[in-house]
C-alpha cells in the first residue's frame, strides 16, 4: 500500500510553523501529482507543491490514539506526532510521564504532584512496565525485577538540562528503592541513611539558576547494594564536574549554592554561634545574584534537615562544627577587600587594609597565620633556576587568586563531604547485586560556551552512544525472539564525535599539550586545532572569530570560545597559600590539603573514580623547576575522561533504563507547554533518535487476539478459524495489505510497519460507517413514517376539539346573558329589602335601649338592699360561732393535758412493771421450776449422802474400817464442795440469766425504736417518692417543649453526634494501628533473638530467650493484683462503656446526655466503693464484738440460750448417772456387789462406744482395755459382804467413770463453742444479705416496677448461687471425710483381724460385693452436681497448656464444638478461682496467651488462615467468657440461673479483657493480611480485566512496546486468564467464609473481615484504574461494573451484609468509579456527575475523565472544558481535601477499627466433656 493513498479529502496532515514547530491542517481535495491542497486549523488554504513523494507533509495521528502512554504505540512515528502527544498529555491531562519505548520522559510541571506517596510505590510493587501508567517508580521497578529475576546489575540513566528535573526523578527512584528494599514495613538505619544524603548533597551541590531553582552543578552516580535477600546494605556515591566557579561569581537572578544562604539564615542558633555571620546581602560572594530568597523554600528549615542529616550520617559534632567553620571562613574571604597599591603603578601592586574585618574573620575560622595570608594573598613567588624572589600581584590577580582559594577550599571540602558520606554508607557485608542512578547532565548550548558546556556535550555525546547501542540491540532481541525476519536498521552513529575529542591529537589531547607549554596560551591552542582537527568532518571553524571553534555534536552544532580553557584545564593554587592552610591548627582543613588524593582516587570508595572537578589540587613544587613536578600531574580533561570511560565501562556491564527529563518553559510556570524548547531538548536527549529507530522497524504490534477482537469487522466469516486466531489474522492482513513487506507474522504477535495501523483504523471507520449509515436509514426512515401517522391523527383529533370548543363558547355565551338579566332583578330587590330592614331594626333597637336603662335602675336599688340585710345576718353569726369556738377549744386543752398526764403515769409504772423481777419470774416460771426441782434432788441427794454416812458408821466396828470410812468421808466431803461448786455454777447462772432478761428488754426497746425509725425513713421515702415523680413530670414537660427544638439544633447535635462517633472511630483506628506496630515490632525482635540464639548455636539458650522475653513482656502486661483496679483497667471500663452506651434518637442534646451519663456512672462507682469500705468496716467491728462476748443482739440471745439449754441437758446426764451409781453402790450392801460392778462396766462400756464414734481410730485399743476390765471385775463375784477392798476397787472405778464423763462434757463444750461459731458466721451473712437487701430495697424505690423485679431476681439469684456453693463445698468436705474414715475403718478391721477379732457378716457381704464388683461391667454414674471446673496439677500447667493450645490442629478442632478450648481454658480459671489460687490464675492467664502467640508465630501459624481463625474465635470465646461470667448485670441479660451459678466469685479479671482484645485484634490483622496477600495476585484479572458481557469489547489499539524481558514474558506462568480470575476470586472468598464459619466465628466478625477484605478489593481496582488508561472508557466501566455486581452478589448469598458493617458500601468508590465511564460528559451532566461521585475524591474524578479515552472515533472526547467546569462545581470539594493532604489513590493498607460486640454463650460448663479426640488432654485435667 503506498502512502499517496492516505492523502485523501479529510486527511488530517502537520505543517511547519516558526512558531509551534507545527500546526495541523486538513487535506481539502484528494492529492493529485505535485499538488496538495490543505486548509489550516486558521481557516487558511495553502496549495502545496510537492516534487516527490519524501516531501508530502506528515500524517496525523487518529484522534483514538492521542494521549497513548508510549510514544512507539502511534501508528504515524514523527517529530510532530510526538511533540502533540506529549502536549496533549501534559497540558491538557497534566499528565508528566510518557513512555518512548525503552526512555521514560518526564517533563518538569514546575508544581508539587501528589503522586509520589506510598501507595503508588505499591501499586507499582510486582507490575510489569507498560502495565500501569508511566511513573519513575515503573522505571525502578523494572530495574528491581530484572536484579531479582536475572541476578544482573541495574543502572537508570536520569539526563536532561538545568531545570528539567533531573535531581527530583533521581531522589523518586532512590526513594522507591529504599521502600521496597527495606527490611520490612519500616525503613531500617541503611534506608534512612540513603535518603539522607539528598539534603546534604542538595546543599553543598545545588543552587539557584535562571532555569532552576535547585539545579545540580554537578553529576553524580549512587550505587545502591543489596544483599541475596535483596534488601538493602548499603551505597556508595561518585560525582562528576563539580561547577566551582559558582563559589566566587554568580550570573542575575541565581544564587550561590544552598548552604550558604542557609547557614546566614541559622546564624542565630547554637551550632553557628562565633561564626560572625550576618545576611547574605552582606557577603560578596552571596549577593551578586541580587535575589537571594527562593519562592516556597525556608532556609533555616532546609538548614535543620540538613543538620539533622549530617548526625544521621554519622558526623561528629566536631567534624559538622568544622564544616560550618570553613564555610563561613569561605565567606568571609570573599569579603577581603584587596586595594590597589602605591610605587610603582596601582595595577602591578596590592594591599590588604591591616583592620580588614573579612580577613580577620577568616583567619579566626581556618585558624592560620593572618600575617602570612595576608602576605601571599597580594604576592606570589617567581623560582627560577637558581634563586626564588617574591613578586607584588595586581589587584586584578590577587582577586582571581583570592577567588581560586576559595574555589579549591571548597572542591576539597566538597569531597570530603562526599568521602564521609561513602564511608557511612558502605555495607561491611558482601554485596550480592548493586542498581547504578546516574543523575548527570544534559547536553547544553548558551551564547557563550566554555570548558564547562564542553565537557558536559562530551558526556553526553559517550551516553548517547551507549543509548543508540542499547536501544538497537533491543530490536533486535525483539525480532530474532519472535522469528521475523528483519534487515540493519541504519541509526546515528556518533564515534566520529567522539574520536574527535578524545583521540590522539584530538581536542583534550592538545588542550594537555598546551598546558605542559611553559608560554601555552588560548589561542595558540585554538590555532593548532584549526590546523590538526581540520580532517574531522564534526570540526569546523567559525566564519567570524578567530578564539573559537565549532563542534558538531549529535544534538546540535555548538560554538566554544577558547577563553579560560586552559586556566580550568590546570587548576592551580598558589603553593604558598597551600602551605599555609596545611599549618592550620583546624583539623579538618588541614586535613584536606595534606592528604593528597586520599579523598578522590578509586580506593576512597572502591570504585570508578569520582569527578574531575573535585579531583585534588595541582600545587607547585617548592624546590624544582617549572617542570620538575609535572609529569605526575593531571589536568582537569584527561581525569573526566579517565573517570567518564570508568563510568561507561560500568553502565556497559549493567542493564541500563533511561530517564529523559524536558524543561516546557523558560518561565518555570505550571504545566505551560513550549514546542520550541521541547523539541531542541527531545533532539537533544535522544528520544526523536529512538522513535526514528523504532519507526524504521516495525513499530506497531499486536498479539493475535487483541488484533482479531479489534478488525474482524474488516473480514468475512469464512476466513475466521474458531481457535486458530493466528490463521485468521493472516487472512484478514492478507486481504487488507498487499504489499508483504508492511507487516510481519512473529511467533506470538503480528508486526506492521507504521503507518498501517491507522490505515486499518481508517478502513474500520469506515466500515463501521457505512454500518452506521445503512441503519440510521432504515431506523429514520421508520421513525418518520411513524411521526406522520401520528401527526395525521393529531390534526384530526384537534380539528374535532377545535370545533367542539367553538360550538361549547357560543352556547356558554348565550346562557351567561340570561344569567346576568335574572341577576339584575334579584340584586336590585334585594338591596331595597335590605334597606327597610335596616330602618325598622335601628327603631326597634332604641326603643330596647330605653326601656332596659329604666329596669336596671329599679334592679339595682332593690338588689342594694337585700344585700345590706344578708350582710348583717352573716355578721352576727360569725360573731356568735367564734365565741363558741374559743370557749370550746379552751376545754379541749385542759382535757388534753390532764389526759397526759394520767398516760405518762401509766406508761411509767408499765416501763418499772416489765423491768421488776417479779415480771420476769412470771415470765420464765417454767425456767423457775426447773431449779427448784434440780434443788430438791439435790436435796434428795445430800439425805441419801447422810444415811449412807449412817450405815458406814453402824458397820464400822474395826478400825481398818473406819479408817476407810473416814477417807470415804473425806471423798464425800469432796464431792460436797463440788456440790457446792454446782450450787455456785447455778447462782451464776441465774444471775445471767438476769442480765439476759434485762438484755431482752433492752432489745424489744430497740425493736420499737428501730420500727419507729423505720416508719420515719418510710415517710421520708415517700416524699422523696413524690419529689422525683415531680421532677420526672417537670423532665417530661421539658422534653415535650424540647420537640419544639429548631432545625437548625437538631442540625447542630446530629453533626456533634457524628463527630463525636468519628472521633472515636479514629481513636479506635490509631489504638489498633498502634497495636498492630507493637505487634510487627515484636514479631521483629523475636526474630532477632532467634537469629542471635542461632549464630550463638544453642537451642536451650535460644528457648530460654524465647521465654525471657515472654515473661518480660507478661509482667509489664499483666502485672499488678488480680483484685485491683489499674490505669488500663479504667481505659477499658471508660471504651466498654462508650460500646454499651445506646443513646436515644428522641433525645436533642446527645453531648450533654452523654456527659451526665458518663457522671452518673461515676458517682454511683464512687459509692459502690463507699458502701464496700462501710461494709468492710462494720463487719470488722462485729467480729471485734464477737470476741468480746458484747452479745447485743437478739441473734446473740439465741445461740446463748441453745448453748445453756445444751448444758442443761449433759448436766442433767450427769446427775442421773451419778444417782444410779450411787443407788447401786448403796444396794451393794444387801449382797448385789456383782450388780454393781457389772452396772459400771456396762457403763464404761458406753463410754467407750461413745468414744469409739468420736475417735475412730482408738477403737481397737479401747475395746482391749473393756475387755480386760470386764475379766478382772468377775473375780470379784461371791456371796458374801464386800470387804474394803473390794469398795475401794468400786470407788476407783467410779472415780474413773466421773473422769471419762469430765472429759465427754468437755468435748461437748468444744463442740457447742464450734457451733456458736459456725452461728456467728451465718449470722454475719445474715447481717450482709439483711444490709444487701435494705440497700436493694433503698436503690429500687428510685426504679419503675419491672427494674425493680428485674433487681430483686438477680439479687436471689447471687444469694442462691453463694449458698448453693457453700452447700457444695461442704458436701465435698464431708464426702471426703467419709472415704478417708473408710480408709481408716479398712485399717481397723485389718489390724482386729489380726489380733483374733472377728469381722461381721455385713462386713463380709460389703467385701464380697467390692470383689466381684471389679469382674463386672462399670456403671457410668452421672455425676448431676458437677461444678462445670477441670482441675490439673499445678506442675504439669505447661503440659496442659500445650497439649490445650499448641498440639491441637485445625482439623481436629472443626470436628468439636466450636469454642471447646477456650470452654476449657475457663474451666481451669473458675477451678483456680474457685480455691482462690491468685499466683496459679495469673501464670495460667499469661501462659495461655503466651502460646496462642507462640503458635501463632510459628511458621506455618503465619501462612495457615484456619489456624488463625481457630484461635481468633477460641480467643474472643475467652474474651466473652471473662464478661459473662464476671458478675456484671450488663453481661447476665442472657445468662440462664445455671451460667449465673458459675460466675468467678474471687478474682476480678477485668484487666484481662484488653489484653485478650489486643490478642484478638493483632490475630485478626493477621487474617485479613492473609487474606489480602492471597487476593492480590488475581485481584485486577478478575475485577478489571474479567470481560463477563460477551461482544462487549470496546479496546482501542494497545501498545506492545517494553523490554522483552519485561513485557510480554511467556516463561511468566504466575499470571491467571483473567477469563477464569473472577470464578477463583470468588471460590477463594467462599474459602475464606466457609473456614471462617467452620471454627464458630461470630458473624460480626466475619462481616467486619469481609468489609475489610472489600475495602481492599475496592482499593486495588480502583488505584490501578487510576493509573491505567486502557481500562478507562464506556465499555470497560460495564464490564468492570459487571464484575463488582457478581462480588455484591456473593456478598447477599453469603449474607454477610448487615446493618452495621455494611459491608458492600466499601464498594461504592470503584462502583461509582464505573459509574463515571458509562455516564454521559456534556456540560447538562455536571451536577449530577459531581453529586454520583460523593464516594470519590476530586482528584480521583479529575483523573479519570483526564484518563478517559473514547473506544471509538465516533464517541466524543472528554474536552478540557468539561474537566474545569467539574473543578469549579467541586471547588469546596477540593479545598476540603487539600487542607487534609489526601493523596490520589485509596490507602490500600487501612484498616477499619475492628469491635468485638459482646457475644454470649448459652453452653453450661457441666454439660462439657473432654473427648477422646483432644490429643492426651483427657490424661492431664479432670473434671468436678
Amino acid at each position: 500500500m503506498s502512502t499517496k493513498v492516505l492523502f485523501t479529502k479529510g486527511a488530517r496532515v502537520w505543517l511547519k510553523d516558526a512558531d509551534t514547530v507545527w500546526k495541523g491542517a486538513v487535506v481539502v481535495k484528494d492529492y493529485n501529482e505535485g499538488v496538495l491542497d490543505v486548509e489550516e486549523e486558521s481557516g487558511q488554504t495553502t496549495q502545496l507543491t510537492i516534487k516527490n513523494d519524501s516531501e508530502l507533509p506528515p500524517l496525523r495521528n487518529p484522534d483514538i490514539l492521542i494521549g497513548e502512554n508510549d510514544l512507539t504505540s502511534l501508528s504515524y512515528l514523527h517529530e510532530p506526532a510526538v511533540l502533540h502527544n506529549l502536549r496533549v498529555r501534559f497540558e491538557d491531562r497534566n499528565q508528566i510521564y510518557t513512555y518512548c519505548g525503552i526512555v521514560l520522559v518526564a517533563i518538569n510541571p514546575y508544581q508539587e504532584l501528589n503522586i509520589y506517596d506510598n501507595d503508588t510505590i505499591f501499586a507499582y510493587r510486582g507490575q510489569n512496565m507498560g502495565d500501569l501508567d508511566p511513573h519513575i517508580y515503573a522505571v525502578s521497578e523494572e530495574a528491581f525485577k530484572l536484579m531479582e529475576r536475572d541476578s544482573k546489575d541495574q543502572s537508570i540513566i536520569v539526563s536532561g538540562e538545568s531545570g528539567a528535573g533531573k535531581t527530583v526523578s533521581a531522589k523518586y527512584s532512590m526513594r522507591y528503592f529504599a521502600t521496597i528494599g527495606g527490611s520490612g514495613d519500616t525503613e531500617t538505619q541503611v534506608e534512612r541513611r540513603v535518603l539522607a544524603s539528598s539534603p546534604i548533597m542538595e546543599a553543598i551541590g545545588n543552587a539557584k539558576t535562571t532555569r532552576n531553582d535547585n539545579s545540580s552543578r554537578f553529576g553524580k552516580y549512587i550505587e545502591i547494594d543489596f544483599s541475596k535477600n535483596f534488601q538493602i546494605i548499603g551505597a556508595s556515591m561518585r560525582t562528576y564536574l563539580l561547577e566551582k566557579s559558582r563559589v566566587v561569581f554568580q550570573a542575575a537572578e541565581e544564587r550561590n549554592y544552598h548552604i550558604f544562604y542557609q547557614m546566614c539564615c541559622a546564624r542565630d542558633l547554637p551550632e553557628l554561634e562565633g561564626l560572625e555571620l550576618d545576611h547574605q546581602d552582606e557577603f560578596f560572594y552571596t549577593n551578586q545574584g541580587q535575589n537571594p530568597d527562593i519562592d516556597n523554600v525556608d532556609d533555616l528549615k532546609e538548614f535543620k534537615k540538613t543538620h539533622e542529616s549530617f548526625k544521621l550520617l554519622g558526623f561528629s559534632d566536631s567534624d559538622i562544627s568544622y564544616i560550618y567553620r570553613i564555610m563561613a571562613g569561605i565567606l568571609h574571604l570573599g569579603n577581603v577587600k584587596i586595594m590597589p597599591g602605591g610605587g610603582r603603578g596601582d595595577n602591578e601592586s596590592s594591599l590588604i587594609q591591616a583592620e580588614d574585618v573579612g580577613l580577620v574573620n577568616m583567619c579566626n575560622l581556618l585558624e592560620v597565620e593572618l600575617e602570612h595570608m595576608k602576605k601571599w594573598l597580594c604576592h606570589r613567588k617567581i623560582v627560577s633556576r637558581n634563586e626564588s624572589f617574591t613578586k607584588p600581584m595586581g589587584q586584578v590577580q590577587a582577586q582571581q587568586s583570592r577567588d581560586a582559594l576559595a574555589k579549591c577550599i571548597y572542591s576539597n571540602l566538597f569531597d570530603w563531604i562526599v568521602f564521609q558520606i561513602n564511608k557511612a554508607l558502605r555495607t561491611s557485608g558482601k554485596v550480592n547485586k548493586f542498581i547504578g542512578v546516574l543523575d548527570i547532565y544534559g547536553f547544553e548550548t548558551f551564547e557563550m560556551n566554555s570548558f564547562e558546556q564542553f565537557c558536559i556535550n562530551y558526556a553526553n555525546e559517550k551516553l548517547q552512544q551507549q543509548f543508540n547501542c542499547h536501544v538497537f540491540k533491543l530490536e533486535q532481541e525483539e525480532y530474532i525472539k519472535e522469528g521475523i525476519e528483519w534487515k540493519m536498521i541504519d541509526f546515528y552513529d556518533n564515534q566520529p564525535c567522539i574520536d574527535l575529542i578524545e583521540s590522539k591529537l584530538g581536542i583534550l589531547d592538545l588542550l594537555d599539550e598546551e598546558c605542559r607549554m611553559p608560554k601555552g596560551s588560548d589561542k595558540s591552542w585554538v590555532e593548532k586545532l584549526y590546523d590538526k582537527c581540520k580532517k574531522y568532518d564534526h570540526f569546523n571553524k567559525p566564519r567570524l572569530s578567530q578564539t573559537a571553534f565549532l563542534v558538531k555534536h549529535f544534538a546540535d552544532k555548538v560554538e566554544y570560545e577558547c577563553d579560560g580553557f586552559l586556566i580550568k584545564n590546570r587548576d592551580t593554587v598558589m603553593e604558598e597559600q597551600v602551605a599555609i592552610l596545611k599549618a592550620s591548627k583546624n583539623n579538618l582543613l588541614a586535613d584536606l590539603f595534606l592528604s593528597e588524593g586520599k579523598y578522590t582516587g578509586p580506593e576512597s570508595l572502591g570504585a570508578p573514580t569520582p569527578a574531575p572537578r573535585g579531583a585534588r589540587t595541582p600545587v607547585k613544587a617548592a624546590g624544582g623547576g617549572p617542570g620538575s613536578n609535572k609529569a605526575h600531574k593531571k589536568t582537569v580533561g584527561s581525569q573526566f575522561r579517565e573517570s567518564l570511560n570508568l563510568l561507561m565501562a560500568n553502565l556497559n556491564s549493567t542493564n541500563p533504563h533511561y530517564v529523559r527529563c524536558i524543561k516546557p518553559n523558560d518561565s518555570k510556570s505550571a504545566f505551560v507547554f513550549d514546542p520550541k524548547r521541547a523539541v531542541q531538548q527531545l533532539r537533544a536527549c535522544g528520544v526523536l533518535e529512538t522513535v526514528r529507530i523504532s519507526a524504521a522497524g516495525y513499530p506497531s504490534r499486536w498479539t493475535y487476539y487483541d488484533f482479531f477482537v479489534r478488525y474482524r469487522v474488516l473480514c468475512h466469516s469464512k476466513d475466521v478459524l474458531k481457535g486458530n486466531y493466528r490463521k485468521t489474522c493472516e487472512n484478514i492482513v492478507s486481504n487488507l495489505i498487499q504489499d508483504d513487506d508492511k507487516y510481519q507474522f512473529g511467533k506470538n504477535k503480528l508486526f506492521f510497519r507504521a503507518g498501517q495501523v491507522a490505515y486499518m483504523e481508517k478502513l474500520r471507520s469506515d466500515k463501521l460507517r457505512s454500518c452506521g449509515i445503512m441503519i440510521q436509514k432504515h431506523v429514520k426512515g421508520w421513525l418518520y413514517r411513524k411521526k406522520y401517522k401520528k401527526i395525521q391523527t393529531s390534526v384530526g383529533t384537534i380539528q374535532r376539539v377545535v370545533r367542539g370548543f367553538i360550538a361549547r363558547r357560543k352556547t356558554r355565551s348565550i346562557r351567561r346573558n340570561k344569567a346576568a338579566v335574572r341577576i339584575q332583578a334579584a340584586i336590585r330587590g334585594f338591596i331595597q329589602y335590605k334597606k327597610f330592614q335596616r330602618l325598622r331594626n335601628l327603631t326597634i333597637r332604641l326603643q330596647a335601649q330605653i326601656r332596659a336603662y329604666r329596669a336596671r335602675q329599679e334592679y339595682k336599688f332593690l338588689k342594694e338592699r337585700k344585700a345590706a340585710t344578708i350582710i348583717q345576718k352573716h355578721v352576727r353569726g360569725w360573731v356568735a360561732r367564734k365565741k363558741y369556738q374559743r370557749s370550746l377549744r379552751s376545754i379541749v386543752i385542759a382535757q388534753s393535758a390532764v389526759r397526759r398526764r394520767i398516760a405518762r403515769k401509766k406508761l411509767k409504772k408499765l416501763k418499772i412493771e416489765a423491768k421488776s423481777v417479779e415480771k420476769q419470774k412470771e415470765l420464765n416460771k417454767g425456767l423457775e421450776n426447773k431449779i427448784i426441782s434440780l434443788q430438791q434432788r439435790l436435796t434428795e441427794a445430800k439425805e441419801e449422802n447422810k444415811a449412807l454416812k449412817q450405815k458406814v458408821e453402824a458397820g464400822a466396828g474395826l478400825s481398818a474400817e473406819l479408817d476407810k470410812l473416814k477417807k470415804t468421808e473425806e471423798e464425800a466431803k469432796s464431792r460436797g464442795e463440788k456440790i457446792k461448786t454446782l450450787e455456785e455454777e447455778l447462782r451464776s447462772v441465774r444471775g445471767e440469766l438476769q442480765k439476759e432478761r434485762e438484755e431482752k428488754v433492752d432489745l424489744v426497746t430497740e425493736k420499737v425504736r428501730g420500727e419507729e425509725e423505720i416508719t420515719a425513713i418510710k415517710q421520708e421515702y415517700a416524699q422523696e417518692k413524690e419529689r422525683l415523680e415531680k421532677e420526672l413530670a417537670e423532665i417530661k414537660i421539658a422534653a415535650e417543649n424540647s420537640e419544639k427544638i429548631s432545625p437548625e439544633e437538631l442540625g447542630r447535635l446530629a453533626t456533634e453526634k457524628e463527630e463525636i462517633h468519628a472521633e472515636y472511630e479514629q481513636e479506635r483506628i490509631a489504638y489498633q494501628k498502634l497495636l498492630k506496630d507493637y505487634n510487627r515490632l515484636e514479631l521483629q525482635n523475636e526474630n532477632l533473638q532467634e537469629e542471635i540464639s542461632g549464630l550463638r548455636g544453642n537451642p536451650h539458650d535460644r528457648t530460654t530467650c524465647s521465654q525471657d522475653i515472654t515473661g518480660a513482656e507478661d509482667e509489664s502486661a499483666y502485672g499488678g493484683s488480680l483484685s485491683g483496679r489499674s490505669s488500663m483497667v479504667s481505659t477499658l471500663e471508660r471504651d466498654r462503656q462508650l460500646d454499651s452506651m445506646t443513646v436515644d434518637e428522641s433525645t436533642q442534646d446527645i453531648g450533654l446526655l452523654m456527659k451526665f451519663q458518663g457522671a452518673l456512672r461515676e458517682e454511683q462507682r464512687q459509692r459502690e466503693n463507699v458502701e464496700r469500705e462501710k461494709e468492710a468496716l462494720e463487719r470488722r467491728i462485729d467480729e471485734l464484738e464477737g470476741r468480746e462476748g458484747n452479745n447485743n443482739n437478739n441473734e446473740t440471745f439465741t445461740a446463748e440460750r441453745i448453748k445453756l439449754d445444751e448444758l442443761e441437758l449433759e448436766n442433767k446426764k450427769l446427775k442421773e448417772n451419778l444417782e444410779a451409781l450411787r443407788q447401786s453402790i448403796a444396794q451393794s450392801g444387801e449382797g448385789e456387789e456383782n450388780d454393781a460392778l457389772r452396772e459400771i462396766m456396762e457403763q464404761y462400756s458406753n463410754l467407750e462406744e461413745e468414744l469409739e464414734r468420736k475417735k475412730e481410730e482408738c477403737v481397737h485399743l479401747k475395746t482391749v482395755v473393756a475387755n480386760s476390765q470386764m475379766d478382772g471385775s468377775s473375780l470379784l463375784g461371791g456371796d458374801g459382804e464386800p470387804d474394803t477392798e473390794e469398795l475401794l476397787l468400786a470407788y476407783e472405778s467410779q472415780k474413773n467413770v466421773i473422769q471419762q464423763l469430765q472429759a465427754t462434757l468437755s468435748e461437748e463444750r468444744e463442740k457447742a463453742r464450734e457451733t456458736e461459731t459456725m452461728l456467728r458466721t451465718e449470722l454475719e451473712k445474715l447481717t450482709i444479705a439483711n444490709r444487701d437487701a435494705q440497700q436493694l430495697l433503698q436503690t429500687n424505690l428510685k426504679r419503675n416496677p419491672s427494674s425493680q423485679t428485674e433487681a430483686i431476681m438477680q439479687h436471689e439469684l447471687q444469694r442462691l448461687t453463694g449458698e448453693n456453693f457453700d452447700l457444695r463445698e461442704k458436701i465435698d468436705t464431708l464426702s471426703d471425710q467419709t472415704k478417708r474414715l473408710k480408709k481408716q475403718m479398712k485399717l481397723y478391721m485389718k489390724k482386729l483381724a489380726e489380733h483374733g477379732g472377728g469381722v461381721s457378716e455385713t462386713e463380709e457381704r460389703e467385701s464380697l460385693h467390692e470383689e466381684t464388683d471389679t469382674s463386672l461391667p462399670a456403671i457410668v454414674r452421672r455425676e448431676h452436681d458437677s461444678l462445670g471446673m477441670l482441675e490439673y496439677e499445678k506442675s504439669m500447667e505447661d503440659k496442659v497448656l500445650k497439649a490445650l493450645i499448641t498440639d491441637l490442629k485445625p482439623k481436629v478442632a472443626s470436628q468439636m464444638l466450636p469454642g471447646l478450648p477456650a470452654y476449657f481454658l475457663f474451666m481451669l480459671i473458675r477451678h483456680l478461682d474457685h480455691i482462690n489460687d491468685e499466683k496459679n490464675v495469673r501464670t495460667l492467664i499469661q501462659g495461655g496467651i503466651a502460646y496462642i502467640k507462640k503458635t501463632i508465630k510459628k511458621q506455618k501459624g503465619q501462612t495457615d488462615i484456619e489456624l488463625k481463625a481457630l484461635w481468633l474465635s477460641n480467643t474472643l470465646r475467652v474474651l466473652h467468657c471473662l464478661k459473662q461470667y464476671s458478675g456484671e448485670d450488663q453481661f447476665q441479660l442472657q445468662s440462664t440461673p445455671k451460667q449465673i451459678e458459675h460466675c468467678l466469685r474471687n478474682f476480678d479479671l477485668t484487666a484481662y479483657r484488653r489484653v485478650l482484645s489486643d490478642i484478638a485484634v493483632w490475630i485478626y490483622q493477621g487474617i485479613h493480611k492473609m487474606m489480602e496477600d492471597e487476593l492480590h495476585p488475581i485481584l485486577v484479572q478478575a475485577l478489571l480485566e474479567h470481560e463477563g458481557i460477551g461482544g462487549l469489547s470496546g479496546d482501542k489499539p494497545r501498545a506492545m512496546r517494553g523490554r522483552t524481558g519485561s513485557v510480554g514474558n511467556d516463561l511468566d506462568t504466575d499470571q491467571i486468564d483473567p477469563k477464569v480470575a473472577l470464578d477463583s476470586l470468588l471460590s477463594c472468598l467462599t474459602h475464606f467464609h466457609a473456614v471462617l464459619q467452620r471454627h464458630g466465628l461470630d458473624p460480626e466478625i466475619v462481616s467486619q473481615i469481609f468489609r475489610q477484605i472489600f475495602y481492599f478489593l475496592c482499593a486495588g481496582c480502583l488505584n490501578n484504574l487510576l493509573l491505567r488508561k486502557d481500562m478507562c472508557h464506556w465499555s470497560r466501566g460495564m464490564q468492570i461494573r459487571y464484575n463488582i455486581a457478581q462480588l455484591e452478589q456473593w456478598a447477599r448469598d453469603q449474607k454477610i451484609e448487615d446493618t452495621e458493617t455494611k459491608v458492600i458500601d466499601t464498594l461504592l468508590p470503584i462502583i461509582q468509579a464505573t459509574q463515571l465511564l458509562q455516564a454521559r460528559k456534556s456540560e447538562e451532566d455536571v451536577a449530577g456527575i459531581c453529586d454520583m461521585c460523593d464516594k470519590l475524591r476530586v482528584s480521583q474524578i479529575i483523573k479519570i475523565l483526564n484518563l478517559y479515552t473514547p473506544a471509538d472515533e465516533f464517541e466524543e472526547r472528554v474536552s478540557p472544558a468539561f474537566v474545569r467546569k467539574i473543578q469549579a462545581k467541586l471547588q469546596d470539594r477540593a479545598m476540603e481535601e487539600s487542607k487534609n493532604q489526601a493523596p490520589l489513590l485509596m490507602d490500600a493498607k487501612f484498616s477499619f477499627a475492628v469491635k468485638f460486640p459482646f457475644n454470649p454463650s448459652k453452653i453450661h460448663f457441666d454439660e462439657l466433656e473432654v473427648p477422646a479426640i483432644y490429643t492426651n488432654l483427657p490424661n492431664l485435667v479432670r473434671k468436678i
